[in-house]
C-alpha cells in the first residue's frame, strides 16, 4: 500500500493539513475494494482528486474510468447518457447508443454532482448499485454491468432528502464511505503552497519569471476567505501571472486581483424602527380595530344624544368638534349633519322588564352574553394599553405624535393616560 506523501505526489496534490491527510488514507484503505463512496465538500475543493486515486490503486485500474458531469447534462437526455437507448425510442435515436454503463463495464464511473440527478433516474441508479441491472432508454431487455461507482456532491444531503430532492435510500447505498474534502479557509498553512505551485506552473506555461509575494502580501493571501476554494487560488494565480510586469506582488498589488473584503461580512441588517412603525401586521391590526372601536362609541354617544334631546340644531351645537371628527377628513368639507339625520327615524328605547315567570331563564341568557362582552372589552383595554404605552416610548413621551399616531386627540389620550395610570 502507497504511503500518503506518494500519493500527493504521484496525483500533484499539495497540502499537510491533517484533515487533507485523513481524506486520502480513506482513499487508499478502500480502493482495493468495490465499496461505493461519496465524496463530500465544497465547490473548488478538488473533490475529483479522490476517485482519481481510488480507481488507480484498484484492481479496474487497467479497464475504463469515466467522469460524468450529472450537473451539465439536460434532464431529458440523462437516462440516454448514463444507460444508453435503442434506436427509434424517442426522436433523434436513429441509433442504438451504449450509455456510459455500459461502456465502462469493469471500470469506474465517478458520477460528479449527483445531487443534481432527477429523481427518475435516481431510481435507475439504485438498481444498478443494488444488483448492477439497468434497462435501455427504449427496450425491455434487463442488462448486467460490472462498474465501480464514486460520487461526488458540494449539495447538503440531508437537505436535500429534507425537501425531498433526493432519495434517501439512495443515499445510503452511495455513502457506504463517505470522504470529505476541507474547504481552503480551514487549510491556511496549505495557502501559500498551493499558490507557489500554482505561479511555477503557469510561468512554464507561459515562458515567463515566475511571480512571488512579498510577505505582507503573503498575510494577506492566507487571512482571504476564498469562497472559490482552490478553483479561485488558482485562477488568482493564474491572472497575476499573466498581467503582472513586475514579478514581486505586494500587499496593494495583491488586494487589487481579491473581491473586495465587504463581501466577506454579514450583512448588516437596519435594526432602527421609524416613528410610524408598528413592528408587525397584528400591531396593524390592532390599531384599525382601536380606530373603529373609538368611531363606533363617538356614534353611540351621537346617537345617544339625537335620542335624548330629539333636536337635531342643538346637538350639533353642542357636538361640533364630535360631528367633525366621525364626518369629515382635514381635505374635505363638512358633511351637513342636519341633513343627514332629517330623516331618521328616532328610537325609542324600552325599559329593561325581567321575565319574573322565568328567572333562570333569563339570568342566564343574559349572564352569558355580559361574559362574552366582557372577555372581549378586557383583551381589547389590554392591547389599547400596550399600543399607548409602546407609542408614547417611540415619541419619548410627547403626547402630541403619540396622539396622532394613534389616530385620536391629545385631550382622548390624556384622559386614557388618566384612566390607565401611565
Amino acid at each position: 500500500m502507497e504511503s500518503v506523501q506518494a500519493i500527493k505526489q504521484r496525483f500533484g496534490i499539495i497540502g499537510n493539513t491533517p484533515t487533507l491527510n485523513r481524506a486520502i488514507e480513506k482513499a487508499i484503505q478502500v480502493a482495493p475494494t468495490d465499496i461505493s463512496v461519496l465524496v463530500t465538500g465544497e465547490s473548488g475543493v478538488g473533490k475529483e482528486s479522490i476517485p482519481k486515486i481510488i480507481h488507480q490503486l484498484s484492481h479496474r485500474k487497467h479497464n475504463k474510468y469515466i467522469a460524468v458531469n450529472c450537473g451539465a447534462i439536460p434532464e431529458g437526455t440523462i437516462d440516454s447518457e448514463l444507460f444508453g437507448h435503442e434506436k427509434g425510442a424517442f426522436t433523434g435515436a436513429s441509433q442504438t447508443r451504449e450509455g456510459y454503463f455500459e461502456v465502462a463495464d469493469g471500470g469506474t464511473i465517478f458520477l460528479d454532482e449527483v445531487g443534481e440527478l432527477p429523481l427518475t433516474t435516481q431510481v435507475r441508479l439504485l438498481r444498478v448499485l443494488e444488483n448492477g441491472e439497468f434497462l435501455k432508454v427504449g427496450s425491455s431487455k434487463v442488462q448486467k454491468t460490472n462498474v465501480r461507482i464514486v460520487a461526488a456532491t458540494n449539495v447538503n444531503m440531508f437537505e436535500a432528502i429534507e425537501k425531498e430532492k433526493f432519495r434517501e435510500d439512495l443515499y445510503y447505498r452511495l455513502s457506504t464511505v463517505d470522504i470529505n474534502l476541507p474547504p481552503l479557509r480551514e487549510r491556511p498553512e496549505d495557502i501559500h503552497l498551493l499558490f507557489r505551485k500554482f505561479a511555477s506552473d503557469f510561468a512554464l506555461k507561459y515562458k515567463m519569471p515566475t511571480v512571488k509575494l512579498t510577505d505582507p502580501a503573503v498575510q494577506i493571501l492566507i487571512k482571504h476567505r476564498w469562497n472559490g476554494n482552490i478553483r479561485q487560488l488558482r485562477n488568482i494565480a493564474e491572472q497575476i501571472s499573466v498581467l503582472e510586469q513586475n514579478r514581486t506582488i505586494n500587499a496593494d498589488t495583491l488586494k487589487g486581483y481579491l473581491p473586495a473584503s465587504g463581501t466577506n461580512f454579514p450583512a448588516v441588517i437596519k435594526t432602527s424602527k421609524s416613528e410610524s412603525d408598528f413592528s408587525s401586521e397584528r400591531e396593524i391590526l390592532y390599531k384599525v380595530l382601536f380606530d373603529m372601536k373609538s368611531d363606533l362609541n363617538d356614534l353611540k354617544k351621537l346617537t345617544m344624544e339625537l335620542m335624548k334631546h330629539g333636536n337635531t340644531k342643538d346637538v350639533e351645537k353642542n357636538n361640533e368638534s364630535l360631528i367633525q371628527k366621525i364626518y369629515s377628513n382635514d381635505d374635505e368639507e363638512v358633511l351637513d349633519f342636519e341633513e343627514s339625520v332629517t330623516n331618521a327615524e328616532l328610537i325609542s328605547i324600552p325599559e329593561h322588564t325581567s321575565n319574573l315567570d322565568d328567572p333562570v331563564t333569563s339570568q342566564d341568557k343574559y349572564h352569558f352574553a355580559e361574559e362574552i362582552e366582557e372577555e372581549e372589552t378586557l383583551s381589547i383595554h389590554d392591547k389599547e394599553l400596550e399600543l399607548i404605552k409602546k407609542s408614547l416610548e417611540r415619541h419619548s413621551g410627547k403626547r402630541k405624535l403619540a396622539a396622532a399616531e394613534l389616530g385620536i386627540s391629545e385631550r382622548t389620550l390624556y384622559r386614557k393616560i388618566k384612566q390607565y395610570d401611565l
